[in-house]
């Protein structure tokens, strides 16, 4: 159970209950669910509800033009993974890429722009473990979208950053500005093109959406940007189940999406923080902020170099989960000076939308819907108003790279449900958007929580530390002077944060009490409730 905390400072209780508990970074997502369980749904019905919410309410962070990721852990304990991302047109061709004298994609732009694979992970999801149909999981969304929401002030920040890529597209401009600009804290805002998108989808499945007017207006809406899509690649979109990956830490186990996915970065980061004693050293001190940045900076590196769509991996799960994989990582860790020699990886897009739902049964969903930036490619469909994401991006144009562009393929992701899981099952559904930051994150507020003694809320609330495009550490406030210095003196550069790091959404459960204990991310808008 939570400790007390110091009640004169900023900052909130967790949430403790026991019938059913919902997370979300939007106050109408977390609606959305606990609705839908109060109504009898089960944690994956409430999930699919409050994604569906939050495609309207929070556009900037998430859509149906997007990708999803999920982990379902079942009251008896088996854990069931989803891969909800889509892959790359049939008609992509790297080399043609780079004769047009490109040498990296381009992040907002119809050649970044991949399938959409979130609706097809819906409706997987829905027919394995749901018991409600979309009509009624997706009324919430469909009335935001036709009688409008009032815009929340963390959707408002993210909306103003990208106010001038939006209004150079005509299909964004139309759907996703008001007067030209975009819609600022507290104004209603609708979204009633995407509502219509939602209603036919409710009614015809995730086919109104593959195939079709929709699908038509797609393909052709990346062709004319330039980019590769035919209606075929949208009609052949799948999600596929596959089998969670994971490694033990402090008693639990922390379990994970495998490649395409980057969790197993995560993963990696426990194995070697483990072997090098991470725990002995204080949490705010600046000798364990270097040590966790410097080991994230080697598993960084490491997903980079091997994670892939896994029908062109070339280094196998099993070896970069071992022992001595981790042991060589280790070894080129300085406790004194920060490694030079090793280069920094750029941080991916910073926008997704994570939620978590736990039922009265103890079924945990942890899911991840994602457009990967802001408002994806910045490209919308000018009919349909569907937000086209920019997933692509992800891939690389170095001729034989394992997640080198190629028809068909799914890119290097970085959208990562996490599910703790003891002896007697789930123990901790949780996730921490944020784009790169997502497996550092994950590392932090799992050892915080199963090797710290914090509950959510707490875990959620701790200061970060990351760095930036150039390889700048970038310091949120909560950061101490002389953390900063003390890195500073091991060789790092630092420097504020513009914006903060993540956004964590998290529910424990807790075995002896048979409580669940809900935290939600002061960086977002959102909050945990249950009853």
């Amino acid at each position: 159970m939570p400790v007390a905390r110091d009640f004169s400072l900023p900052g909130r209780s967790p949430v403790i209950a026991e019938n059913g508990m919902a997370a979300t970074s939007h106050p109408l997502g977390t609606t959305s669910a606990i609705q839908v369980l109060r109504e009898g749904g089960n944690a994956v019905d409430a999930a699919i509800a409050a994604v569906a919410t939050l495609c309207v309410v929070e556009p900037g962070a998430t859509g149906i033009g997007g990708d999803c990721f999920a982990i379902v852990a079942e009251p008896d304990g088996s854990l069931y993974g989803l891969n909800g991302s889509g892959r790359a047109a049939m008609s992509v061709d790297a080399d043609a890429v780079r004769a047009r004298g490109i040498d990296r994609l381009p992040e907002f732009d119809a050649l970044s722009v991949t399938v959409p694979g979130a609706l097809a992970g819906w409706e997987a999801l829905s027919e394995r473990f749901g018991t409600i149909g979309f009509d009624r999981l997706f009324a919430d969304a469909i009335r935001y979208g036709e009688e409008g929401f009032a815009v929340h002030s963390r959707v408002a920040a993210d909306w103003r950053s990208y106010e001038a890529d939006l209004a150079a597209d005509p299909g964004a401009r139309l759907h996703y500005l008001k007067g030209g600009r975009a819609p600022r804290a507290g104004e209603r805002m609708r979204q009633t093109a995407l509502a219509d998108v939602l209603r036919k989808v409710a009614q015809g499945g995730s086919r109104a959406f593959y195939e079709g007017e929709i699908a038509a207006e797609i393909a052709a809406t990346v062709r004319r940007g330039g980019g590769f899509m035919e209606e075929a690649d949208l009609a052949a979109c799948t999600a596929d189940w596959v089998d969670p990956i994971g490694t033990d830490h402090a008693g639990q186990r922390l379990n994970e999406i495998p490649p395409n996915g980057q969790g197993i970065t995560a993963l990696i980061m426990l194995n070697v923080l483990d072997l090098l004693d991470a725990r002995r050293l204080p949490r705010e001190s600046a000798e364990r902020w270097h040590l966790w940045i410097e080991v994230a900076r080697l598993a960084y590196a490491a997903r980079d170099a091997f994670v892939s769509d896994p029908a062109t991996a070339n280094m196998p799960i099993e070896t970069m989960l071992s022992r001595v994989f981790a042991e060589e990582l280790a070894a080129q860790f300085d406790p004194r000076h920060r490694n030079n020699s090793l280069v920094t990886p750029k941080p991916p897009g910073p926008d997704t939308t994570y939620l978590t739902v736990v039922d009265r049964d103890r079924r945990a969903v942890s899911f991840i819907n994602s457009l990967y930036f802001g408002m994806g490619s910045r490209i919308v469909t000018p009919t349909s108003g569907v937000t086209l994401q920019n997933r692509g991006a992800c891939f690389t144009l170095e001729p034989g790279h394992p997640n080198e562009l190629g028809p068909g393929k799914r890119p290097l992701h970085t959208i990562i449900p996490g599910m703790g899981t003891g002896e007697d099952g789930a123990t901790l559904s949780f996730g921490v958007m944020g784009g790169g930051f997502q497996p550092m994150g994950h590392a932090q507020v799992f050892t915080d929580i199963v090797a710290g003694g914090m509950d959510p809320q707490e875990a959620a609330d701790r200061p970060r530390l990351f760095w930036g495009d150039d390889g700048v550490l970038e310091a949120e406030t909560g950061i101490s002077a002389d953390v900063r210095a003390g890195l500073e003196a091991r060789g790092h550069s630092v420097r504020n944060a513009e914006m903060p790091f993540g956004g964590a959404q998290l529910i424990a459960i807790d075995r002896d009490s048979g409580f669940l204990i809900g935290g939600s991310d002061p960086r977002k808008d959102g909050h945990a409730s249950g009853w």
